[in-house]
């Protein structure tokens, strides 16, 4: 063994001149980082990540193909509860943890969505939901040295009780439910809500309180049991805490709290139920007047609002999506792009004045009082903003060509990244640990390690890249090259480009459809929005929408997508989904 833990024979191929050696090594490394070595394994990860930066094309792309076989996965990548009565006490699921050894040993739990628990034991990832407010929109993340993986967590709590299911008897105190949708292609789970514990005394949680426990091994010592609490999302888990491997507590004594721990009920899957499916031709089903030239859109989490900035005004309009009625919120500057927080209590909205010096800077409103609740100070001209899988919100600062960080919670800067001019977007795919911003001025997409938050890689594409998405299934990238009247696709796991395809005139800005099948451009200076195969980028259709477009945004559900027309005032209102 060398000193990096790998084998000589391993080394002399990974470094030798000749591309087939490095191919050979490529596979090599990926034999041992299944293996049960768990030392072994994490540094043959190691090498496969600095081989993606390989100067043969083949090579790193073996490497990134390699890395993505030997991550950590979930199966399902979605829970939802649907819809549950209001008296409903937890509800329990259960993900399989999929991946080498590696993928569970060490690995750390965070959850984000208000009541949302979870707990890894061995390579089974419980999620509770104890059902605290009328929705959830949520995520739990499983972290380790095989990378990490999300579980996007949803369900609504109903006014009135769900009708009983039909399979037979359940044991006493217990009532099942049944159809859990789960994207991506697998079963949902079945449901299994729990009767409240019998002590009227026990304390509440409160709602402003995080509490979150992480338990691991070492990397060396195997794997354990994890289990982090969350309530609402908007504070950080502290570190891990490591644990001896001969003082694992049980599954069940993980739930910290000052509740009883409940007891593990069956967790089957059933057919799949109810699910949207994109479809390839949307139609425009009606419109709503908001503010003075609105740019930015985004959909809050649990889809019933829309945020919209105006800017030719200090306006962010609140929509209802179900009454369709505007209230506007007063900002400090003219804001520009809006964001949300995955837990849907915070709306971001980006703020510039046209001399595009002054005013520059980010309001952080509050969704429940709809108030203003402070300002961010930023660099010039921060463009379209996003929150990452971590919940850090990124910042593109347009005229200083750098990305700024800001942490959840306390939003304090924690971080500033160079990258090519201009930045104008940014986008995320969590399971390769990539952003990815599109670069105005320099035609190209830069490409960053989020572990070292440095750029791995510049990817040309069509002249004068306006914004990118990343599809929700994290495989894809779309970018609108404005300038082009053409879109690329990328490949966030070889970073190859296809494309350029074309599209509308001006594209502005780019979204993808929630099951990431189709993807959207939207086009200024025709008024349309072209829809593309998420894969292949064949248009499938063009869809007029009002006038000079500007940008898009997906309800989270799948069913709707909202864009804003700058030159009539309005939102288009899209039937996306069925």
């Amino acid at each position: 063994m060398s000193e990096t833990g790998l084998p000589q024979s391993v080394l002399t191929e990974i470094g030798s001149p000749i591309r087939e050696s490095r191919l050979t090594g490529v596979e090599e490394l990926t034999r041992l980082a299944w293996g049960a070595d768990l030392a072994l394994a994490a540094a043959a990860r190691h090498a496969l990540q600095r081989m993606m930066e390989d100067d043969s094309r083949s090579v790193s792309a073996a490497a990134a193909a390699a890395l993505e076989r030997t991550a950590v996965r979930l199966d399902p990548e979605r829970i939802d509860f649907g819809t549950v009565a209001a008296e409903t006490q937890r509800l329990v699921a259960d993900v399989r943890v999929e991946g080498p050894p590696l993928a569970v040993a060490g690995a750390t739990v965070t959850v984000s969505g208000p009541g949302l628990r979870a707990m890894l034991s061995d390579r089974t990832l419980r999620i509770m939901w104890l059902p605290r407010s009328d929705w959830l929109d949520g995520s739990v993340t499983v972290r380790g040295p095989a990378g990490w993986a999300d579980v996007r967590v949803t369900g609504q709590v109903a006014d009135a009780a769900p009708m009983p299911t039909s399979r037979g008897a359940e044991p006493e105190g217990l009532r099942t439910y049944d159809g859990g949708l789960v994207a991506g292609g697998y079963g949902p789970a079945r449901v299994t809500v729990l009767p409240a514990p019998p002590s009227p005394g026990r304390r509440q949680i409160g709602t402003t309180v995080l509490v979150a426990i992480l338990t691991t091994l070492v990397v060396l010592g195997g794997a354990g049991v994890a289990m982090a609490v969350l309530d609402d999302g908007r504070s950080e888990a502290p570190p891990a805490v490591a644990l001896p491997t001969a003082a694992q507590p049980q599954p069940a004594e993980a739930f910290t709290s000052d509740e009883p721990a409940p007891p593990g009920p069956e967790v089957t899957r059933v057919p799949l139920a109810q699910r949207v499916r994109a479809v390839a031709k949307p139609t425009v089903t009606g419109t709503i007047r908001v503010g003075a030239e609105p740019e930015g859109v985004v959909v809050s989490p649990d889809g019933r609002t829309v945020y919209v900035a105006n800017q030719n005004s200090r306006i962010l309009s609140i929509v209802d999506a179900a009454t369709r009625k505007v209230t506007p919120v007063t900002l400090r500057n003219t804001p520009r792009f809006v964001a949300v927080s995955r837990d849907g209590n915070t709306v971001f909205a980006s703020m510039y004045e046209d001399d595009k010096h002054t005013g520059s800077g980010v309001a952080v409103v509050d969704t429940r009082s709809r108030k203003v609740v402070r300002y961010l100070d930023t660099g010039h001209m921060p463009y379209t903003l996003a929150v990452a899988p971590d919940n850090k919100l990124w910042v593109p600062i347009h005229s200083d060509g750098r990305l700024e960080i800001f942490s959840s919670g306390t939003l304090r800067m924690v971080g500033e990244l160079p990258v090519s001019p201009n930045p104008h977007a940014v986008g995320f795919s969590g399971d390769q640990m990539r952003a990815f911003t599109a670069n105005h001025e320099s035609n190209a997409v830069s490409v960053v390690d989020m572990r070292t938050n440095k750029v791995i890689q510049s990817i040309p594409v069509a002249r004068a890249p306006h914004s990118i998405a990343v599809s929700p299934d994290g495989r894809m990238a779309l970018v609108a090259g404005y300038e082009a009247d053409r879109a690329n696709l990328i490949d966030t796991v070889t970073l190859k480009r296809t494309g350029p395809f074309t599209v509308g005139r001006d594209p502005q800005s780019v979204a993808f459809s929630a099951d990431s099948r189709y993807g959207y451009t939207v086009n200024e200076g025709d008024g349309t929005v072209s829809v593309l195969d998420g894969r292949t980028g064949a248009i499938t259709a063009t869809v007029k929408v009002g006038k000079s477009p500007r940008t898009i945004g997906v309800s989270p559900d799948g069913r709707v997508a909202y864009v804003s027309n700058g030159g009539d005032n309005t939102i288009s209102v899209l039937r996306v989904g069925e």
